[in-house]
């Protein structure tokens, strides 16, 4: 019998203008997530991901330390506990992008990974932090990600994250392959002009280049009074054959659902074998030039 995982993804403009209280702007998010995790167990979604920073605004767009006071700890605070709530439920392994507080001043892009039982798994921190073009000012808020590149044994498959900026980078997409994961989830904030040629590029490569499926999301529409773009849309998955199977649309807050059948990895791995002819023994310049 085949192992069909029925997957979500949720792409979604602001729904509040940034002239309002962060706090409202805040709730408003959440509220509006909170209805389309309910759409998405009515529509029998197991795993489900967010985009990145969920919550809020991409507020890198500016440097301003009033975006701090959306920092939450981890696994305690109030974002992840009714995260939890909500994975038990609905029986379903919810991926959450939020803004993590290590310790006062200490911040990272982070996404926790909640079980179907409303257990909490796990995080991954973001690793990859630019600061580059005008508008994507993230070493102003984050701190790069410490803690590998963990895959989470949910009740429905083993899932790895990855997050935005993270995609331009292979190895890392690598690392989550050979540490088992089966899906890979990309929650992004990325704007047209800038990277829309790479968005069906790069994550249906590392699909094929590792064998697993990718789940790629990210946030719709502009967000004044900046002026860094349009957030594109086009949440999609891709199959370990690098083929998009499911795609929301570019302008829309949108629901994107697949059954992912993961016995496609198996399939697809016994004839493209590049874990056994892997060379990892050549591979020092990765990490010893340019140091």
């Amino acid at each position: 019998m085949a192992r069909i995982v029925r997957s979500g993804l949720i792409q979604a403009k602001l729904s509040l203008s940034t002239e309002n209280p962060i706090d409202k702007i805040k709730q408003s998010m959440i509220d509006l997530h909170v209805s389309m995790i309910d759409d998405a167990a009515k529509k029998g979604v197991q795993i489900l991901c967010m985009q990145e920073l969920f919550y809020g605004p991409y507020f890198c767009a500016e440097q301003e330390t009033k975006w701090y006071s959306l920092v939450e700890k981890f696994p305690n605070g109030p974002t992840i506990q009714l995260m939890q709530e909500l994975a038990k439920k609905h029986s379903m392994v919810i991926v959450v992008p939020i803004y993590e507080e290590e310790i006062t001043g200490v911040y990272y892009n982070t996404a926790a990974v909640i079980d179907a039982d409303g257990k909490y798994l796990g995080k991954y921190r973001k690793h990859h932090i630019p600061h580059c073009n005008p508008g994507f000012w993230e070493k102003f808020y984050f701190k790069p990600g410490n803690a590998g590149y963990p895959v989470f044994k949910t009740a429905y498959a083993d899932i790895g994250v990855y997050i935005c900026y993270d995609r331009h980078f292979p190895e890392g997409a690598r690392c989550l392959g050979l540490n088992g994961a089966e899906i890979v989830f990309n929650p992004s904030a990325t704007v047209a002009g800038l990277s829309e040629y790479l968005w069906k590029l790069e994550q249906p490569a590392h699909a094929v280049a590792n064998g697993y499926f990718v789940g790629a999301i990210n946030r719709v529409g502009t967000e004044a009074p900046w002026n860094i773009g349009e957030f594109y849309g086009q949440s999609y998955f891709a199959s370990p054959r690098g083929k998009i199977i499911a795609e929301a649309s570019r302008d829309k807050t949108e629901l994107v659902v697949a059954d992912l059948n993961l016995d496609e990895i198996l399939e697809v791995r016994n004839v493209w074998q590049f874990y056994r002819d892997r060379r990892p023994e050549t591979y020092d310049a990765i990490t010893n030039i340019g140091k």
